[in-house]
């Protein structure tokens, strides 16, 4: 049970917590239903007319097919194209602007939170120096690149509020990067709420080197 003395802040993280959690399922359930009851309709009605017969789930089979044709189409360069061509398109309506781009924004931060890309959340000064934010670190550059620094360079991405999907790809000297302690999804859940998702204590836990081999829990020493 939760405690009955609960203050305003915890109250708060609690309610913006459950929004991050609930909105992505909710809207994923909504859309699913809305695509299954519209395959379903079409091509249930469409197979049943021409046979006389009636399948049910007739439509699930149709939107994993539309799904499956839909991916390898974007996977090659004519299909990027179409797709490019497509939201160019569906960006100059008005409202179906607003609607497109606030499903395919949810969409991202769900893929973007599942990717194993993102090795440790730290913080560095940017964009400029006693401004802080979080950045994603994403591995060590390539040996050639290492050599416009006598420092260790490292991979970093910045993600945007409350987008994190859109972002700057940096390059910076490891000792730069500050570790945290905390998780890739509780600092992805900070940068959509624009801070007011807080993490607790629980959620956080001391890492001190990741698989890439980049030292993490204290600035990094140089190498040379």
């Amino acid at each position: 049970m939760l405690p009955i003395t609960l203050d305003k802040a915890k109250l708060k993280r609690y309610f913006f917590t459950g929004l991050l959690v609930v909105i992505p399922i909710w809207g994923t359930f909504l859309i699913l239903q809305t695509l299954l009851a519209f395959f379903d309709g079409i091509f249930g009605d469409l197979f049943s007319g021409l046979t006389g017969w009636y399948i049910p789930g007739l439509g699930i089979v149709m939107l994993i097919g539309v799904v499956l044709l839909a991916g390898i189409l974007t996977t090659n360069i004519v299909g990027q194209q179409l797709h490019q061509r497509w939201e160019a398109w569906v960006k100059s309506v008005p409202i179906v602007q607003g609607i497109y781009s606030t499903l395919k924004s949810v969409t991202d931060i769900i893929s973007i939170q599942q990717k194993d890309k993102f090795h440790k959340v730290v913080m560095i000064q940017f964009p400029k120096d006693g401004c802080y934010c979080f950045a994603f670190v994403t591995g060590t550059v390539p040996k050639e690149m290492q050599h416009i620094s006598h420092k260790r360079l490292i991979n970093v991405y910045v993600p945007t509020s409350p987008n994190p999907t859109s972002g700057y790809y940096l390059v910076i000297p490891e000792d730069e990067a500050v570790s945290l302690s905390i998780s890739v999804d509780d600092a992805m859940k900070m940068i959509v709420s624009g801070g007011l998702y807080v993490p607790s204590a629980q959620h956080t836990s001391a890492v001190t080197e990741d698989h890439t081999g980049v030292p993490f829990g204290q600035y990094a020493k140089d190498d040379g």
